[in-house]
């Protein structure tokens, strides 16, 4: 792995160092304010992560089974999670499945570490709500290059003067990363939240499924056009539980063999 290589020779600190292992009380955030959930069950790759992430300004902590992970970010929910697919005790894909029913946590970004390298692997990754998903072995400067992507978009969403963007029963609130259907609160995924404002600020444009990637991922992002697809299915799904016979669902359309277009069901 080419992160392992470069770091070597920095005399890398033992896991025990880093902030998961310490009392709450003594966690603080690094420059950027970022506080980074390491969930990674093999020591040597969980202090690897821990020791670059400190290295960039970041505050990680490290947490290695699931239920452990499970409670500490129920109870401290972090800016994002790093979370090993492969976990003792109950598994990475049981962890994303429980944080985002919880609507105290269901906004937290998740990028996955894995390695399964198979599509379908993926695309359940993805269906599960997770933000993004890296296989292994990775690079260590990819991985940190998605984690500021991704703290990036959250930054942007959250600026003072974000918009409030509102369309036929939906109101989404930029700034405080909310969203209502018909009055009801709907807690989407960091990005769900960002494919509803892309698709929203369109006004009607149909976006093919590569400039979703882009402008939702982030430019340089690798995945499959399915990727958007499982994102739509799982919004669709939230929306419609939260609208009248599901009707407000109907405003995501599918326009086929090009991409998706947000507008009312009655412009069919």
């Amino acid at each position: 792995m080419e992160g392992r290589a470069q770091a070597a020779p920095l005399r890398m600190p033992s896991p025990a160092g880093v902030h998961g292992l310490v009392p709450a009380a003594r966690i603080e955030a690094g420059p950027r304010g970022r506080h980074v959930v390491v969930v990674e069950d093999e020591v040597d790759l969980a202090g690897l992560i821990c020791y670059n992430l400190e290295r960039e300004g970041y505050a990680p902590r490290w947490l290695s089974a699931g239920p452990q992970a499970l409670a500490d970010i129920r109870a401290r929910p972090p800016d994002l999670i790093l979370l090993d697919r492969m976990l003792p005790l109950m598994s990475g894909d049981e962890v994303v499945a429980a944080l985002r029913r919880d609507t105290a946590t269901a906004a937290v970004p998740i990028i996955m570490l894995t390695a399964k390298v198979e599509e379908a692997d993926q695309l359940v990754g993805f269906a599960l709500g997770a933000d993004d998903y890296i296989t292994k072995p990775f690079s260590m400067k990819v991985l940190l290059a998605r984690v500021a992507a991704i703290l990036r978009r959250g930054e942007s969403a959250a600026a003072p003067d974000a918009p409030v963007l509102v369309e036929g029963p939906f109101t989404l609130d930029l700034g405080r990363h909310a969203l209502s259907v018909d009055g009801r609160g709907v807690p989407l995924t960091a990005t769900e939240f960002r494919m509803l404002s892309v698709l929203m600020a369109a006004r009607g444009r149909v976006l093919d499924r590569p400039r979703l990637i882009d402008r939702v991922l982030g430019a340089g992002t690798v995945v499959t056009d399915r990727t958007i697809d499982v994102h739509i299915t799982a919004l669709r799904k939230k929306i419609a539980a939260a609208s009248p016979g599901g009707e407000a669902a109907g405003w995501i359309h599918t326009v086929r063999g090009v991409g998706y277009a947000f507008r009312s069901p009655s412009d069919d």
